[in-house]
């Protein structure tokens, strides 16, 4: 699937928008949350537009798993066995970005549930 043209995401990974970028692969971009809710919360994105966790997975299984795999490298990188993974899809539950994205979330405490 093609770049969105007014997507946040799709122009960071163009390279078109700064971004602590801390892991790329192929199919995968990860960079530093700039509203970070932990001490390493970092942003996992397909290279690939597509609005949400749903939709990436049904079009795309492969670069599904390669936001979690790129996930828990970027975790033990940064020094984490313990980490939380979080995918919103949809207004309701806080997605902002309409460009599906995995967060990593590590270096804290956090509570079950969450939010």
């Amino acid at each position: 699937m093609a770049a969105a043209p007014d997507c946040l995401f799709c122009r960071i990974v163009a390279g078109d928008l700064p971004a602590e970028v801390v892991h790329t692969t192929d199919r995968a971009v990860a960079f530093r949350d700039i509203n970070a809710q932990a001490p390493t919360h970092v942003l996992v994105v397909p290279r690939a537009h597509y609005a949400n966790a749903a939709e990436l997975a049904h079009a795309d299984p492969e670069s599904a798993a390669e936001l979690v795999r790129v996930a828990a490298e970027v975790a033990t990188t940064e020094g984490h066995d313990d980490y939380r993974l979080v995918f919103n899809t949809g207004e309701g539950v806080g997605q902002t970005v309409f460009h599906a994205h995995l967060h990593l979330l590590a270096g804290r405490s956090m509570t079950w549930p969450p939010g």
